[in-house]
């Protein structure tokens, strides 16, 4: 037994002999599945804290050469059939990546050392085999064709170089090509199991690591279930330590995953009757701190300050601030998590850095509608405590304005519309209101608070024309009015509600009549100011009956 070849199973004891073990050997069944398949390169990514670790020290006891079946015994495992097939049937090697990356050393000096560790750890058990000290996937290819026993490689903190070296754009590179000649089409992998915070790298739309299946916090597939505790495991834990599970859950719930869809059920999920794939999933660690204590609180910066989150937001790419400030307020936030590189720099837009908030656990994303959202209350400690500076009154005094434009609206006060639209002007650069193109962007960022409500549809196709905006409620808000806004850019409101009436926009959403308002905006850039109650803007609504 090794430090890193065939380390055994004195890590996957500890967590056995705890005061808290929920069992996810039943994982077990499923990675057997993949062992010498096409499929046998896995890449595991979530947040901190969410079991990794445990789960690769699960497999080393599993795998590895000499493996104790005592472990295994009266565990779920052990309820299947050949749950055993591969119980001691490989070589082990387990990386900890984090003992070799550092950011006070080159990343090829690293790999040396690694290499180096790996091949002499091989060397003293097969003494008799010749290497090469300078190739490692040639060395192990020997060692492999020597004695018929094939690796099961395992490398925890995979992405360490892309968290402690940010900047090292050509020691990830490095590190990256070295991943791929070591693993890729070796006849020596058995199966190579990656975890880390971070999906496999990409260039442009590209992984770095094609050969890898990926099971990350956004799509984790086969592996949702066992990405954190299950809804039923933390009810076990409540009942046993005595705990509101209620409770528990307002804390610590609110992340849900798309689990894959069984085939049997493949056609009922197709026609919506079929919806059991979305699990409810907890942080594991701030479960089990919960009921061990007995007291609910945020054990998150125990481990994650909330500096880093911050860190972040600050950025403030294309409005982060003003998206985070709704979702503070309970609303969701509509995300493409296409252009994200998965890595700690280069971040395009908000989008991306909100996807890496997402796989460092601060934002949960909903597969189905697209969504971002603040998952429980404990994250949501974390973001007042992110956002509690004189930085942010800015941000939540607008958002705070926004929400008092919506409820006007729903009121049908157009003083007070007109006014609030104004305030926005007052404090908007002019160049959006240059033309009535620019005023509708000017006008949605007014209704930003509109966003937790409502699905936002620019020039909505009538028919017999195209309306500005409308927004239609969410399935959630259903009893809120739909809106339909028009804008004329230095015209009259009553020009823009004329034109709703006379190209009938409205009849394309006809099956909100009576809960459907018609807004009419105007905005005269050359409004006399020498009134004091002037405005540029103007506003009527009516409702839709």
């Amino acid at each position: 037994m090794g430090a890193y070849f065939n380390p055994g199973a004195t890590n996957f004891k500890r967590a056995l002999c705890s005061q808290i073990y929920v069992d996810k050997t039943d994982l077990i069944k499923y990675v057997n599945s993949l062992i010498n398949t096409e499929q046998c390169y896995v890449s595991v990514s979530r947040p901190r804290r969410f079991g990794k670790s445990i789960t690769a020290n699960m497999l080393c006891a599993y795998y590895g050469r000499g493996a104790d079946r005592s472990l295994f015994e009266g565990r779920k495992i052990a309820d299947c059939e050949d749950w055993d097939q591969y119980l001691g049937a490989f070589n082990v090697i387990r990386i900890v990546m984090t003992d070799f990356i550092k950011d006070t050393i080159l990343v090829q000096k690293a790999i040396d050392k690694l290499s180096a560790r790996i091949l002499s750890e091989l060397s003293e058990e097969y003494p008799d085999v010749k290497y090469d000290p300078d190739d490692l996937a040639y060395s192990m290819d020997r060692f492999y064709r020597k004695n018929g026993i094939p690796y099961v490689i395992i490398i925890d903190e995979w992405d360490a170089v892309f968290r402690i070296r940010k900047e090292d754009d050509e020691g990830q590179r490095l590190y990256l090509a070295f991943l791929q000649d070591w693993l890729k089409g070796r006849d020596y992998v058995a199966l190579a199991y990656m975890t880390g915070i971070l999906p496999i790298k990409k260039y442009g739309r590209h992984s770095a690591l094609n050969m890898f299946d990926e099971y990350s916090i956004i799509t984790p597939m086969q592996m949702a279930s066992y990405t954190g505790f299950t809804e039923k495991e933390v009810r076990k834990l409540c009942e046993d330590f005595h705990m509101s599970y209620d409770e528990i859950s307002d804390w610590y719930d609110g992340y849900n995953l798309s689990d894959a869809i069984p085939v049997e059920m493949r056609e009922k999920y197709r026609t919506g009757e079929y919806d059991s794939n979305v699990l409810s999933v907890y942080n594991p660690l701030s479960v089990v701190k919960a009921v061990s204590t007995g007291i609910i609180r945020n054990y998150w910066n125990k481990t994650e300050t909330y500096e880093a989150l911050a860190e972040y937001i600050r950025l403030n790419l294309d409005g982060l601030k003003d998206a985070i400030a709704l979702m503070m307020d309970g609303g969701r936030v509509k995300l493409n998590i296409s252009t994200y590189q998965n890595d700690m720099t280069s971040f395009r837009g908000k989008d991306d850095v909100m996807v890496l908030l997402i796989h460092l656990g601060y934002l949960c994303y909903d597969i189905d509608s697209g969504e971002a959202y603040i998952p429980n209350k404990e994250i949501m400690d974390e973001f007042r405590n992110s956002t509690d500076s004189a930085e942010w009154a800015g941000t939540f005094s607008a958002l705070k304005k926004s929400q008092e434009l919506l409820l006007a609206t729903w009121k049908g006060d157009t003083e007070q519309v007109a006014e609030i639209l104004e305030y926005f002007h007052d404090n908007a650069d002019n160049k959006t209101y240059n033309s009535e193109a620019a005023l509708s962007y000017a006008i949605q960022m007014a209704y930003y608070a509109a966003q937790k409500y409502y699905t936002n549809i620019q020039e909505l196709d009538t028919g017999k024309g195209y309306a500005d905006l409308v927004y239609i409620p969410s399935p959630k808000y259903a009893d809120k009015p739909a809106l339909l806004i028009e804008l004329k850019y230095n015209e009259s409101a009553e020009t823009a509600m004329k034109q709703i009436k006379e190209k009938k926009y409205f009849q394309k959403l006809e099956h909100y009549r009576g809960k459907l308002l018609l807004v009419g905006i105007s905005y005269k850039k050359d409004a006399n100011s020498s009134d004091k109650n002037f405005k540029h803007h103007k506003c009527i609504i009516e409702r839709w009956t």
